[in-house]
C-alpha cells in the first residue's frame, strides 16, 4: 500500500504526467441532445481523457462554471442568429460582458468563434454580417483589457473553395473572395487563425466507387502526387489543408495559420450514406490520433504544427438531418465510448454542485492517477 502511495504522489508531482497522457487533439462538445450528462460530469470524462482543449457552439455558463479551475481551454461560440445584432459595437460589447467577463477569471476562454459555416450557407444574407461583427467583437475585446486573451473567428465550410485538388491549385469560389478577403486581413492584423471544418467522410459519401477509402482513413494506400509541386499526399485531410493555403496565398496571405475546428468520421448512417461504420470511424480518429501524436505537418508546411479538433464528445439525439450527424460522437451519452480510441475515459454515475469544486478537483486528480496507472 505504501508503494502505491508513494507512486501516487510521484505522479502528482511530476512534470510530464499530463503530456504523457494527452490525446494531442481539441474536442468539440455538442449539446443538441436530451439524453446528455451533466457539464460538471463531463468535467469528468475529459479530464480522466486528458483533453485540455474544447469547443462550443455558444457560450453554456453551466458548461463554463463546471469546469472552473480545471485548466481547460474553450473555444466558445456566437450563433449565426446574432450576427446581425453584434454588428453594432455597443451590442457586441454586452454580449462579451455578459458571457465571458463573468467567466475568464476561473475558465480559460481563449477564443470565440463568430459564426459557424456563414459563407455558402444556406441564408444569403448572413456572409454580409460576419466581418463587421468578427470586427465589433475583437473592438469590445480590447476595449475591455481582453483582447490578449481571447481571439476572435469564424469557422468554415469546405464549400468555400471551388477547387482542392490538386492542392496547389487551390482556390477560393469566386462569388465569397469578397467575404473571404477582408477576413483574412482581419485575420493577419489580430494574429487569429482560419478555421475550417473538414470531413473526408463527405468525398466517400458522394462517390464510394471511386474514392480510395483508405486514402480518406490514413490507411497504407498508393497516395497521390501533386503535379504542380511533386509532393505526395497519403491522405485527404491534409491535402484539404493545404489547398485552403493555396487559397488563402493566391488572395495575398501566407501570413495565417489554417485550424481544423472539426473533423470526424460517423458510425452509422442511412442507406445512402455508404462507409458510415463503427469500424471506419474508429479507424478514422485512431489513426488521426496517432498522427497528432507524432506532431506532423502537411506535406506542403511540414513545419507548421496542425490543431485539430475532433467531432464530436457524444452522438447527439436530437440534432437534424440524415442518420450520420447523430452519430459522430465518441462516446454515447451514457459514457460508454462507441469504439475503441486506445484510451480510457471515465463518466461518473452522480453529478456535482459548485458546493463539492474542492472534492471535485480530488476526484479529477484520482481518476487521472488511476488512469495512469491503468496505462502504464
Amino acid at each position: 500500500m505504501a508503494t502505491i502511495f508513494y507512486t501516487l504522489v510521484l505522479l502528482i508531482f511530476s512534470n510530464s504526467f499530463l503530456g504523457t497522457y494527452s490525446l494531442g487533439v481539441g474536442i468539440n462538445y455538442g449539446q443538441i441532445g436530451n439524453n446528455l450528462p451533466s457539464p460538471s460530469r463531463v468535467s469528468i470524462l475529459l479530464g480522466s481523457l486528458n483533453i485540455s482543449r474544447v469547443k462550443l457552439y455558444d457560450a453554456d455558463p453551466n458548461v463554463l462554471t463546471a469546469f472552473a479551475n480545471t485548466n481547460v481551454e474553450f473555444i466558445i461560440g456566437l450563433g449565426n442568429e446574432y450576427l446581425q445584432k453584434m454588428q453594432d459595437p455597443q451590442q457586441a460589447q454586452i454580449w462579451i460582458q455578459q458571457k465571458v467577463q463573468p467567466y475568464i477569471a476561473q475558465t480559460r476562454i481563449t477564443c470565440i468563434t463568430v459564426g459557424n459555416e456563414v459563407l455558402g450557407g444556406v441564408d444569403p444574407q448572413l456572409p454580409a454580417y460576419l466581418v463587421p461583427a468578427m470586427k465589433a467583437m475583437y473592438q469590445a475585446l480590447v476595449n475591455l483589457g481582453l483582447s490578449s486573451q481571447v481571439y476572435v473567428t469564424t469557422a468554415h465550410s469546405l464549400q468555400i473553395l471551388k477547387t482542392s485538388f490538386p492542392p496547389s491549385s487551390g482556390a477560393f469560389r469566386d462569388d465569397l473572395i469578397q467575404y473571404i478577403q477582408p477576413i483574412l486581413a482581419f485575420h493577419a492584423q489580430s494574429n487569429s487563425p482560419f478555421l475550417i471544418n473538414a470531413y473526408p467522410y463527405f468525398a466517400y459519401k458522394s462517390d464510394p466507387k471511386n474514392v480510395q477509402i483508405e486514402y480518406l482513413l490514413f490507411e497504407p494506400n498508393s497516395g497521390s502526387v501533386d503535379p504542380g509541386t511533386n509532393l505526395k499526399y497519403d491522405n485527404m485531410l491534409y491535402a484539404q489543408i493545404d489547398a485552403v493555403y493555396s487559397g488563402m496565398k493566391a488572395l495575398g496571405h501566407s501570413d495565417v495559420q489554417v485550424r481544423i475546428s472539426e473533423t470526424g468520421w460517423p458510425s452509422k448512417g442511412d442507406v445512402d450514406e455508404p462507409g458510415a461504420t463503427v469500424q471506419n470511424a474508429g479507424i478514422y480518429n485512431r489513426n488521426l490520433l496517432q498522427r497528432m501524436q507524432q506532431g506532423q505537418g502537411t506535406p506542403a508546411h511540414p513545419s507548421q504544427h496542425i490543431d485539430i479538433y475532433v467531432f464530436a464528445l457524444f452522438n447527439e439525439n436530437m440534432k437534424p438531418g440524415p442518420t450520420s450527424e447523430r452519430n459522430y460522437g465518441l462516446y454515447y451519452p451514457d459514457g460508454t465510448p462507441v469504439y475503441n480510441l486506445g484510451v480510457q475515459g471515465y463518466l461518473p454515475l452522480i453529478d456535482y454542485s459548485s458546493s463539492k469544486k474542492n472534492a471535485l478537483c480530488i476526484f479529477r486528480l484520482i481518476v487521472l492517477l488511476l488512469g495512469s496507472l491503468l496505462f502504464a
